[in-house]
């Protein structure tokens, strides 16, 4: 018996409620997991539904349970079922912490006058048995003549099953009178809440099990084994049966659960525009495109929840891997390859503010299948797929979607809940242009060919790349580096996103993944220095003005968060989506950034910074007022919330979700901001208030005495404690103390000893208050680069940039971490904070 022979009725019921948040799946055992027997002490389980039910109970959000009519220590004798899966006796009543129901003295009395009863008629009846229980005495009657069982079982109805205080259970063969309450479907209902379940699926084959599939509801799924009436939805004919259906559940549940084929992300190639991202995988699947700015709601969240959570796949119809994946040359303009078939990928920049655009390009000679599966609001809402005249149109949305796609004949199918499109298409004939466009109804040709589209689109990002100064070292890698980072620029609102995605976990399969698709002031600011950097100073000015528009809505600096979204605005409470599995089964898939709310005080360093090489940039091109009063104003702004903040405890660069400390980078970070504002001062004939200079001096003479640790040879992570922290390195990058400081190079050698793991730099190895680990983050090991030039030792500066570069993926692109056991990139992709790192390590080492 294979799943293949289960109804495709019910095979589509259990594949979905497979992808329920917490999954219960409950079981009768006699006639279910168990063939009727004769002899009811041989009713083994099917070893096959033990491995299936078992299976179950270890996956992650997944509760396993046997509800029987059989007393809970013959159930378990029995069963032999591992204590993941949980047993219930006695029709519901019998849990392994003891009864529900307490049985009394009275209880107890009228217990022993019914197994005196019963035992009297079983004795008159031929090959009738009695079982009693801790709480219930049965009657059966299957191994006796038809006649001799119907006179016993109306023995029993017409006498003590109707004692007082007795309850009556009948099944087949069977009778079963309790002394307290049974009921299978309180008892699936005590289990359901008791986990949290958010679906739940019954099997049984007896009428005693219509009490608990009366209780089924919603997205619950009720099976009933065999002939008889019953109020369950699906049927089966026999126990295979069961043991078909719960292994194709298992299949279904752990695919769901683990990302089944989840791309590796460092494979990721990101697609940009001026306004939006979005991502392919390796073998051209739209993976992840959200809409309408890059931190709404995806449309596509192939990435984290497979393919029921939207994509739009291209692929040979012979089935065949990709042979490369590559940028076009200086663009954001991707195109996959395999044998005679190629697909070219763009975001097309002349839309109108609230579109989002995406071009989909098959040329070659070998046949295509497409299939376009859209999923707003990450896959929660439901669509209809209308094929017209010139491609689809996606109803039942709030936002209006259609995919232009003239010539193509598709088909519709359907999972019972979502529509997908599919089409063979020949391009062969000629290219084969999809055209998906969100925000619009507007399905008829564009005024511009397509053609003239894809060359704007592609010259935004070339004619930029041309005019950077960009390192000598590993030059392509580089422009893509800088590519990267100007595709995370919003350019509508002038934010700079802290990556693409959200929720790619920083560990497989743990819960520290974090939505990074907003703007960090840090983070953007450090961006736009890069760029800065590499001689593009537009998205500094841009970014520079967004920062003024956000504290005209604050009542002083000192109350800048440390994130927004990407108009500026607060983000909204932090939220689970639950319908995601998550990235290789990596939950909760998370929307907002309780981040938002935290104290992060060395947000104002990297603010000024960024000011110091604008003005330096302005300077060298001879610009007749390198340090315009709009950015002095911000500058004293940031000095300003120096000085009524810096003293206090906060939760740092990484935002640690625990309690604040007194965190040396945020200390550090707070005489960066005063310190180089002291210096433009000097430098562009500004005024600065006598204090600005000793408030300088104090923190950096705490910082000293008070970041040090004698007994661990380091500044460490907090004034509190010993722990290390990759970030207070900035003691000695920053300039607070100098690098030929004997404290700065011991900081360095305890940095290596206790956070390097061959190719990478922990952040940190203390408690965070999170369970579970991370990776290793790039950004710490450009910082270790750094500080290895800075204390003369360049041959390890050298090889651990080597090993950095070697961690892209095979398009050039950094997520935020990577595992160097599994060597594999870790987190959000593709992260600024990574390429930036990147970036200033070839520029040092050139």
């Amino acid at each position: 018996m294979s799943a293949q022979d289960l109804s495709i009725e019910l095979r589509r019921a259990l594949s979905g409620v497979a992808r329920t948040p917490r999954l219960l799946v409950a079981s009768d055992y006699d006639g279910t997991m168990a063939p009727i027997v004769a002899n009811p002490d041989k009713a083994y389980p099917r070893a096959e539904t033990v491995r299936a039910l078992r299976s179950l109970a270890s996956l992650a959000s997944t509760t396993a349970a046997v509800i029987s009519g059989r007393a809970l220590k013959d159930l378990a004798a029995l069963s032999r079922l591992p204590a993941e899966v949980q047993l219930v006796g006695s029709h519901g009543s019998e849990f392994d912490i003891g009864f529900v129901h307490a049985i009394d003295a009275d209880a107890r009395k009228l217990l022993d006058e019914i197994v005196t009863e019963l035992g009297r008629i079983a004795a008159d009846t031929p090959g009738a048995t009695v079982e009693k229980k801790p709480a219930s005495v049965a009657l059966h009657v299957r191994n006796t003549s038809a006649d001799d069982a119907e006179k016993a079982l109306i023995a029993v109805r017409t006498e003590s099953a109707l004692w007082p205080g007795v309850q009556v259970t009948e099944g087949k063969s069977v009778v079963e009178l309790a002394v307290i309450a049974t009921d299978k479907g309180h008892a699936l209902d005590l289990i359901r809440h008791q986990d949290g379940a958010t679906a739940a699926v019954f099997i049984g084959d007896d009428v005693t099990d219509e009490k608990a599939f009366s209780r089924l509801q919603g997205p619950d799924i009720g099976i009933k084994v065999g002939s008889g009436d019953t109020v369950a939805d699906y049927r089966v004919d026999s126990t295979e049966d069961v043991a078909a259906a719960l292994a194709f559940l298992l299949d279904e549940r752990r695919t769901w659960l683990s990302g089944a084929d989840a791309p590796p992300i460092e494979r990721l190639s990101m697609l940009a525009s001026p306004r939006t991202v979005a991502l392919v995988t390796p073998d051209a699947t739209l993976t992840w495109l959200c809409h309408p700015e890059p931190d709404s709601a995806a449309v596509f969240a192939h990435l984290l929840g497979g393919t029921g959570a939207g994509h739009f796949s291209v692929g040979p119809r012979r089935t065949a891997l990709p042979l490369s994946q590559k940028y076009i040359d200086s663009t954001m303009t991707v195109q996959t390859r395999w044998a005679s078939l190629s697909v070219t990928d763009y975001l097309p920049h002349d839309v109108p503010q609230g579109r989002t655009d995406l071009t989909r390009i098959i040329s070659g000679q070998a046949d295509a299948i497409v299939s376009f599966a859209p999923r707003p609001e990450f896959g929660q809402g439901q669509v209809t797929l209308e094929v017209v005249d010139e491609g689809i149109r996606v109803l039942g949305t709030n936002e209006p979607y259609v995919l232009r796609s003239p010539g193509v004949l598709w088909n519709i199918a359907t999972d019972g809940n979502q529509q997908t499109a599919h089409a063979i298409v020949e391009p062969s004939k000629g290219d084969v242009v999809l055209e998906l466009r969100c925000g619009t109804e507007e399905i008829g040709p564009s005024e511009v060919p397509e053609i003239e589209r894809r060359g704007t689109s592609e010259a935004y990002w070339s004619d930029w790349a041309k005019t950077l100064e960009l390192p000598k070292l590993k030059p392509d890698l580089m422009k893509r580096s800088a590519l990267t980072l100007r595709g995370l620029v919003h350019a509508d609102s002038g934010s700079i996103m802290a990556a693409a995605t959200t929720s790619l976990p920083e560990e497989i399969g743990g819960v520290r993944n974090w939505d990074y698709r907003y703007c960090w002031l840090r983070d953007a600011a450090l961006t736009a220095t890069a760029l800065v950097s590499v001689g593009s100073t537009d998205e500094a000015e841009n970014y520079l003005d967004w920062v003024h528009r956000v504290l005209e809505t604050l009542p002083g600096p000192e109350r800048l968060h440390p994130l927004y979204t990407l108009y500026g605005t607060s983000l909204p409470p932090e939220a689970v989506i639950d319908s995601l599995p998550g990235y290789a089964g990596s939950r909760p898939v998370r929307v907002g950034n309780a981040a938002n709310q935290q104290v992060q005080l060395d947000v104002f360093g990297p603010i000024v910074e960024l000011i110091v090489e604008l003005a330096n940039a302005r300077e060298k091109a001879g610009a007749p007022d390198p340090l315009s009063d709009r950015d002095w104003e911000l500058v004293c702004a940031m000095v300003e919330a120096v000085q009524r903040r810096w003293f206090e405890p906060d939760h740092g660069i990484w935002e640690i979700r625990d309690n604040p400390r007194h965190h040396v980078y945020s200390k550090v970070m707070g005489w960066v901001t005063v310190d180089r504002a002291v210096d433009l001062a000097t430098r562009f004939s500004r005024e600065a208030l006598p204090e600005w200079a000793e408030l300088r001096d104090q923190i950096a003479d705490e910082v000293r005495h008070k970041g040090w640790k004698d007994d661990v040879q380091s500044y460490t992570a907090a004034y509190d404690g010993t722990d290390l922290d990759a970030a207070t390195l900035h003691i000695g990058l920053s300039g607070l103390i100098d690098p030929t400081d004997p404290r700065f190079a011991a900081t360095v050698v305890a940095t290596e000893a206790e956070l390097r793991s061959g190719s990478t730099v922990y952040r940190y190895h203390h408690d965070d208050g999170l369970p579970g680990i991370e990776g290793g983050f790039h950004l710490c090991a450009a910082w270790l680069v750094e500080a290895y030039l800075l204390i003369g030792q360049r041959l390890q500066a050298e090889a651990l940039f080597d090993q950095l570069v070697a961690a892209a993926g095979p398009t050039g692109l950094l997520a935020e971490e990577y595992d160097p056991i599994a060597e594999r990139s870790l987190g959000n992709h593709p992260q600024a904070y990574s390429h930036l790192g990147l970036l200033r390590c070839a520029q040092l080492l050139a």
